[in-house]
């Protein structure tokens, strides 16, 4: 492995340890991932596992957007309860087409989430549904009956 592809694997795991906890950027992103560079900047913008999106790093501030096949790393290889917004079984089929998670459909968050960080929404079993920003914290989604609780950004069923 050369010198620029290595270091750079090792910054995308830093930045992912930051933003989704210590380990996780190691377990995300394996040695083998294949990384597309932005052909403006030089930089990271893509990150790829046998052809499936992993993340995208956002160049507005650095950090990374989950994509589907991120969160199935996560979910699968990882104790990522932090990350993890569980909803009602009526509200599944809508939110893995795309549709945003209303507070009233939210059964469970971890307290520690945050408004604008990366969440996993699942149904009552644990399979994921979809991946999107957090609007409230995981207190405000499992207290409040009414408003955005996650703006998804890709359903498993999308498009």
């Amino acid at each position: 492995m050369n010198v620029e592809r290595w270091d750079a694997i090792r910054k995308i795991r830093c930045v992912a340890d930051y933003q989704f906890g210590r380990g996780i950027g190691e377990t995300l992103f394996p040695d083998e991932v294949e990384l597309v560079f932005s052909k403006r900047t030089g930089r990271v913008r893509y990150v790829y596992l046998n052809g499936e999106l992993l993340a995208t790093l956002r160049p507005s501030d650095g950090l990374f957007s989950l994509a589907i096949g991120g969160a199935k790393r996560i979910l699968k290889l990882c104790n990522a309860k932090h990350m993890i917004v569980k909803v009602r079984d009526e509200a599944a089929p809508h939110i893995r087409k795309g549709r945003n998670v209303f507070a009233k459909h939210v059964l469970d968050a971890d307290d520690e989430i945050r408004p604008q960080e990366e969440v996993i929404v699942v149904n009552r079993n644990g399979g994921i549904l979809a991946v999107g920003r957090a609007l409230l914290t995981g207190r405000e989604m499992k207290a409040f009956k009414r408003g955005v609780a996650v703006k998804v950004r890709r359903g498993i069923e999308e498009g």
